[in-house]
């Protein structure tokens, strides 16, 4: 269960939190107030988050996203890779969003017009090429207060909300989504076994803060529960960047406990937690 506490987001799950102060003894504490800094409202129902962002599509293959047509010559080629990237370390004043497939993407004012509807400024936008493709980048804000994003219910919507205009505008990306087996026109044909890819490492990164490190198969509202479970254990989520490939989450997390870096037997704490979590069977599709 999640309350809010002055301006933070305080989660209070008091069965695995017991469970888990049991493990680690006199390491933890009852949960605290942390998450990506500031938050100002309590946590939402993941299963309202996922509904409300991700939606059915229906076979399309003449999407149009800013004059651009599926079904091209250019769709009988190899389907790229997504990737979306939320980077909350490269830039101190705003969240970095980054969509990269292939060269297909347009200028993707849908996207932008999508974002402004969450209630945030895209204060700059760039486009650079390499040999993956295309990236499109974004520094975005709150429209409220100017700040970068830092509720992760929100940077979950946003995630969910790019990955949704890539399933409508361009539909031969669910084959390589893992939200394209409940929300794509077609899902992903190789399905990830998750203890597999599941991996898990922390290192330090000097003395007040520890580098997280988590890959495993993506599914919606991934980004909101990691932080809680984290949470739940009293370890302080500062920044990070959560990266989308495909069929893959990948996440660099800046932790500490009690403004330090994690001591071993906390981060086998840790470890051990959100390894449970990934590995655990995956809930049904019809609740998304």
């Amino acid at each position: 269960m999640a309350s809010a506490s002055g301006s933070a987001l305080c989660f209070t799950d008091a069965s695995s939190s017991l469970a888990l102060r049991r493990d680690c003894g006199a390491l933890c504490l009852p949960p605290r107030t942390v998450t990506f800094g500031f938050v100002d409202k309590p946590l939402v129902n993941l299963e309202r988050l996922r509904l409300s962002t991700l939606k059915i599509r229906a076979s399309n293959a003449t999407a149009v996203e800013n004059g651009k047509q599926e079904g091209s010559a250019a769709d009988s080629d190899k389907v790229p890779t997504p990737v979306v990237i939320i980077d909350q370390d490269s830039d101190p004043d705003a969240t970095v969003l980054e969509v990269t497939f292939g060269d297909r993407l347009g200028a993707l004012l849908d996207t932008m017009n999508a974002l402004k509807n969450l209630g945030l400024n895209v204060v700059k936008a760039n486009v650079y090429l390499d040999s993956s493709g295309k990236h499109n980048k974004f520094a975005i804000t709150r429209a409220d207060s100017g700040r970068k994003v830092e509720d992760p219910e929100l940077l979950e919507a946003i995630r969910l909300t790019v990955i949704n205009n890539l399933l409508e505008f361009h539909p031969e990306s669910s084959s390589q989504l893992a939200m394209g087996a409940a929300f794509g026109v077609l899902p992903p044909t190789e399905p990830i076994d998750v203890d597999i890819a599941t991996h898990i490492t922390i290192e330090d990164d000097g003395p007040d803060r520890s580098l997280l490190f988590i890959e495993s198969a993506d599914r919606p509202g991934l980004l909101v529960e990691l932080v809680k479970i984290i949470s739940d254990i009293s370890v302080a989520v500062e920044s990070g960047e959560f990266d989308t490939e495909g069929l893959l989450a990948k996440v660099k997390f800046h932790v500490s406990y009690r403004n330090k870096a994690l001591i071993k037997p906390l981060q086998q704490v840790l470890a051990n937690s959100l390894r449970y979590f990934l590995r655990r069977p995956s809930t049904d599709e019809s609740s998304f």
